[in-house]
């Protein structure tokens, strides 16, 4: 791995909302299904032991584990940032391999609670995912075309969500191509689909596509955190929160991730 990294900053989020059988962590490794292998990630000095290990899967492992970000140029002056980057040294903002699997996620978790939508996401991959040993593989684009509103409904999401992810699923939408656009583009694309909006896009550019500018301003969990930060603790409003987000370019999505999981970790 690319240095600084802290393997337990980084998987962080994979245990704090709930089990998440997709990256699902056990006896301190994360097992994750990659090319039809379950592979295990587990700490080593210096990176990661990956078991088992080829080109595919360790570009994919890279990938997940933030390897694309450069924290040796993310350097802010801003004070509270200045404060947060020592304390989380080493922590690489996880990413989503798979941007159909990033998707459903964050679709899940429009209006929700993240613990509820990690519950509902859960059952979802339990249903329709396939297990290998631990870990299930991520329901496929393919095997969700083909499933009904009462099949998504039954493992907890709402009937709009339900439609959503169908219609996401059966979208004729070239992830890769859309990987090649910039980020306006990128967007505008994605906000086509019904139940993705500039929340989701947003937060599809930050996960799954590591765009260093990319900046969720509508997120509930960021805005808070903002508004304690940044805001003397009155509310802000989506715009103020994006204008904020300008003080941090060209780092806005680092600066993101390092608000929110330094608001969660204690001091």
């Amino acid at each position: 791995m690319p240095q600084p990294f802290d393997f337990g900053l980084t998987i962080e989020r994979f245990r704090v909302f709930g089990a998440d059988l997709a990256n699902l962590w056990h006896e301190e490794g994360l097992h994750r299904v990659i090319d039809g292998r379950e592979v295990r990630i587990e700490a080593a000095p210096g990176g990661v032991n990956v078991e088992p290990l080829d080109g595919e899967i360790a570009a994919a492992v890279l990938h997940l584990l933030g390897a694309d970000f450069d924290l040796d140029a993310f350097q802010p002056t801003d004070p509270v940032l200045a404060g947060l980057v020592p304390r989380l040294r080493g922590f690489r903002p996880p990413l989503s391999p798979n941007p159909f699997e990033m998707l459903v996620g964050a679709i899940s978790a429009q209006q929700i609670s993240l613990r509820a939508a990690s519950a509902v996401r859960s059952r979802f991959v339990e249903r329709f995912g396939v297990r290998l040993e631990l870990a299930y593989a991520f329901p496929s684009r393919e095997r969700v075309a083909s499933l009904a509103q009462e099949d998504l409904t039954a493992v907890g999401f709402s009937r709009r969500k339900a439609d959503c992810i169908l219609a996401l699923a059966r979208a004729d939408l070239d992830f890769a191509a859309l990987a090649a656009l910039p980020d306006e583009e990128v967007k505008a694309a994605l906000v086509q689909l019904p139940g993705i909006g500039e929340w989701t896009s947003d937060w599809f550019l930050a996960r799954h596509l590591a765009r260093p500018r990319a900046w969720p301003a509508g997120d509930l969990a960021l805005r808070k955190v903002v508004e304690g930060f940044y805001g003397d603790g009155r509310p802000l409003t989506t715009p103020e929160v994006r204008e904020i987000g300008d003080r941090f370019d060209p780092f806005q999505n680092l600066s993101a991730h390092y608000l929110l999981t330094g608001s969660r970790l204690p001091a």
